[in-house]
């Protein structure tokens, strides 16, 4: 009896100080700023100092400052929590490798992103960190970029090419811009290395296909510049290109389009600050709703594409909400705090409007018209920037002629 009583101690005391640390986990991932996650860390290893049998007890911490610190721009801060050798998860090797995306691709700190991609791509071969989203093929391209823009070509060209190797995913719309970011780097790295006109067939084919984003048109206009002279006919042909992207997918939507109408059910949610939300209050209005959650990583990855176009109709009558399934505000705000967006976001945590909806999962959008029906339904996320816009615009004008056509015969 003596002997179950201990074990029963022993079993309930490793439980509490499971719960325990799993509940100071969730209080330091609330933070939003990096200053007070770290007065956070000093204040835990001072109360708890590092047990010597476990020196990987505050990796995941000394990570996710380092993350957190380059993400403020910060790379001494970066450096001296690199230096601590903590193990990154797959969540902050992906935001790590995300920002280095960012600057890469817009330019900056190339050298930094070079050192920093190389140290991490040779730490994932030695499996020290947690790959499980394939950031390999990402770094590579990272990596290749940096050191095309740094003058060692044949370098950028051996690892954009070897990036080649993890390109089944990219074939798949789950990351954002997965194959679009790619062909943008493919083609930026063939005409530093003076293949102008490869490089802006790559990125024509990208344009002319929604595999694009904004920046591979800016990237575009030079290599045009570049392949075919000062010419001012580069936006001409860029426009074309674009148009004819977006007709492609008109077409797609209108045979998706639904015959059957149906009212939107007039349920009540509520919004970030608990206030109630009825969707029939914004009746006359077109209204996107679209079904996300924090781990779900193709919703969020439309979400660029979302600001955008809350930014193309804000002088129209147009509201888009992302209704969240089963995360609590508590989670959520700080998700969207650190992330920098400024979407319009709605609890469904019963699920009332999702199963009143027929929804099978997230990400999931949905069209009501101006009248409150339902017309118009959309799964998944499109794969880039350019094509998650094209889509949404289309359903959108779609839905807006269509319901005006009724209204006029009726």
């Amino acid at each position: 009896m003596k002997k179950l009583i201990f074990l029963l101690f022993m079993v309930s005391g490793s439980v509490y100080a499971q719960q325990k640390s799993q509940q100071i986990a969730r209080q330091f991932n609330a933070l939003v700023k990096v200053e007070d996650e770290e007065k956070f860390y000093n204040d835990l290893i001072e109360k708890s100092p590092v047990d010597p049998a476990k020196p990987d007890q505050y990796s995941e911490y000394r990570a996710q400052l380092a993350v957190d610190w380059l993400i403020k721009g910060n790379i001494e801060k970066y450096k001296f929590y690199k230096n601590t050798n903590p193990k990154f998860t797959a969540l902050q090797l992906f935001d790590l490798s995300n920002l280095l995306e960012y600057w890469v691709d817009d330019n900056k700190h190339i050298a930094v992103v070079e050192q920093i991609s190389k140290q991490i791509l040779d730490e994932i071969a030695r499996k020290v960190h947690d790959d499980t989203f394939s950031r390999t093929g990402i770094l590579l391209e990272v990596n290749a970029l940096a050191n095309a823009r740094l003058g060692n070509i044949d370098i950028a060209l051996k690892n954009i090419e070897k990036s080649g190797v993890n390109a089944m995913f990219r074939n798949m719309p789950y990351f954002r811009n997965s194959k679009a970011n790619y062909l943008t780097r493919y083609g930026a790295i063939l005409s530093v290395a003076g293949q102008h006109q490869r490089a802006l067939d790559t990125l024509s084919a990208a344009v002319r296909t929604a595999i694009s984003t904004p920046k591979t048109v800016v990237i575009l206009k030079e290599v045009y510049q570049k392949a075919k002279g000062n010419s001012p006919e580069v936006d001409k042909y860029i426009t074309a290109l674009q148009e004819e992207a977006y007709q492609k997918i008109v077409k797609e939507v209108e045979k998706a389009w639904i015959a059957d109408t149906k009212p939107a059910p007039d349920i009540t949610l509520s919004d970030m600050t608990g206030k109630a939300v009825k969707l029939s209050d914004y009746k006359g209005k077109i209204v996107v709703i679209d079904f996300w959650s924090t781990a779900c990583k193709p919703c969020v990855a439309a979400f660029p594409a979302f600001e955008r176009a809350v930014d193309f109709y804000k002088n129209e009558s147009f509201q888009l909400f992302v209704i969240n399934e089963g995360e609590s505000p508590d989670i959520v705000k700080p998700y969207m705090d650190k992330k920098g967006y400024k979407l319009t976001v709605l609890f469904d945590n019963d699920e009332a409007i999702f199963k009143a909806l027929g929804a099978l999962g997230t990400p999931q959008k949905f069209i009501i018209d101006a009248n409150g029906n339902i017309n118009q339904t959309g799964i998944g996320y499109a794969g880039s920037d350019d094509k998650e816009f094209y889509k949404l615009k289309a359903m959108i004008e779609l839905t807006k002629a269509r319901s005006s056509v009724k209204s006029v015969n009726n």
